[in-house]
């Protein structure tokens, strides 16, 4: 072929996972390219809460945390009914530690455990995430280490045409549509990070119509034009109807509210007042329930000292200066602000109060961190499809596998383009299991194609 150009790794998509592995790459000393399809570096990372489940590091050693691999494996297969591929599993609870320490000690992204709360399915607290617990800083700080890297070079408005075979059907490399037309681009090594499929409302009928109805909440840009590239040289994919939705979007700002307002001790009513189900289960599964219940939305009630608490979360920070919930001194005020029926959410208010914690309720809540006191807090809320978590199939050092089952040499899927940890539905997801799976098998795919080249190179 006439290639336009040659380097050692192709990188297609420009979100935490691509940027991981292109930096990863390049920091070996590997001359690297990137391919973003939009004009920025952003994707579903920056629209996330930027925190990275991670298992014995040193910042959970310095709080006395006793975490291990072993545990956080559990944690995830537990959570995905033992449903996803307890290797790939096992890799990424591997990485996880190395990776948060990387991003803190190489790349200069300072991160720290969150204590706050535990998310549901976490017997541990080992979220990392940078002070302003944002995706958005996560992403600025990675790519200001991507543009000052001098192996790096970045293309933007440059969208993935097809991915090209020798004739044994191994990869050579890409063929992509850029500002200047069509190239082909030469990758020694290719690694897809192009996300799902949340952005195709096709696909998201066709795979998962149960979160059709939601409001897409992730980056526009993920159409799912890596697995398809994927399917077309033959490779296999798994777990297509695996997705993480969130119960808890706040449409009028477009920002998340934190599970937080849950987990410390809230709870979650539809328009009519009442509770509806088990909140505590996780926020990816909840947010189906939610679309069942009259007019698709609701609101989450909380108190002033949760609040108070919750206020180092960039989002939760902005929620509160665009004053985008409602506050009172009783519940029945409080359901006049939000017109609510009185006597429903004082009597649903009432019965929650009196739940003792670790007794399951009627819902088979056992969860009940503290009695909610006055002022009490109310914030609308609607469900939303964030990403999709099942893709191209891949092994655990991220390579993509053919339909029989072997692995492309060359070719690599991370984060929603590939097969994640969570299983078969929404249920499966684990908080954090989107970064987790982007930014680890990122930093996978990437020493893995430096291990390789390597090797090549010394002719073993």
């Amino acid at each position: 072929m006439n290639w336009d150009a040659e380097v050692d790794v192709v990188v297609v998509g420009g979100g935490g996972g691509g940027l991981v592995a292109a930096l990863t790459a390049a920091e070996a000393g590997l001359e690297v390219a990137l391919f973003e399809k939009t004009e920025f570096l952003l994707g579903n990372t920056a629209a996330s809460a930027g925190m990275i489940p991670a298992c014995n590091t040193r910042f959970q050693k310095s709080l006395e945390i006793d975490d291990s691999i072993e545990t956080m494996t559990q944690d995830i297969l537990k959570k995905n009914h033992f449903e996803s591929d307890p290797k790939q599993v096992s890799a990424l609870a591997n990485v996880s530690g190395p990776l948060v320490e990387w991003l803190n000690d190489s790349l200069k992204i300072e991160m720290s455990v969150v204590t706050e709360f535990k998310y549901p399915g976490h017997s541990n607290f080992r979220m990392h995430a940078p002070p302003s617990r944002s995706g958005l800083e996560l992403m600025r700080l990675l790519k200001r280490n991507a543009l000052n890297h001098e192996n790096l070079y970045i293309l933007y408005q440059s969208d993935l045409e097809e991915i090209l075979l020798d004739e044994a059907g191994e990869v050579l490399g890409i063929s992509i549509n850029t500002p200047d037309g069509l190239q082909l681009i030469r990758g020694r090594k290719v690694i897809l990070a192009t996300n799902g499929f949340g952005g195709n409302t096709k696909m998201v009928q066709e795979y998962i119509p149960e979160i059709a109805a939601a409001l897409y909440f992730g980056y526009e840009a993920n159409t799912g034009k890596g697995i398809e590239a994927g399917k077309n040289i033959g490779a296999a994919t798994t777990h297509l109807t695996a997705y993480q939705g969130h119960a808890a979007v706040n449409e009028n700002t477009g920002l998340l509210v934190t599970w937080g307002t849950i987990m410390m001790g809230g709870f979650y009513i539809n328009i009519e007042g009442n509770r509806f189900g088990n909140e505590a289960h996780g926020y990816s599964e909840f947010a189906k329930e939610v679309l069942k219940q009259p007019e698709q939305y609701g609101y989450i009630i909380y108190d002033e000292e949760i609040h108070n608490q919750l206020l180092t979360i960039e989002d939760y920070k902005q929620l509160t200066e665009m004053e985008a919930f409602k506050k009172a001194d009783s519940i029945e005020t409080l359901a006049e602000l939000i017109e609510v029926d009185v006597k429903n959410l004082a009597n649903n208010f009432g019965k929650f109060s009196n739940q003792i914690d670790g007794t399951a309720d009627e819902f088979d809540r056992t969860s009940f961190a503290k009695k909610l006191t006055d002022p009490l807090y109310a914030i609308k809320v609607c469900p939303a499809l964030f990403h999709t978590q099942g893709g191209l199939q891949i092994n655990e050092q991220a390579q993509v596998l053919t339909a029989e089952g072997t692995p492309f040499q060359h070719l690599y899927a991370v984060g929603g383009c590939a097969t994640g940890v969570s299983g078969k539905q929404a249920y499966g997801y684990m908080s954090g299991n989107g970064l987790l799976a982007a930014m680890g098998f990122g930093r996978i795919a990437g020493l893995h194609a430096v291990n390789q080249l390597e090797q090549i190179k010394r002719g073993i």
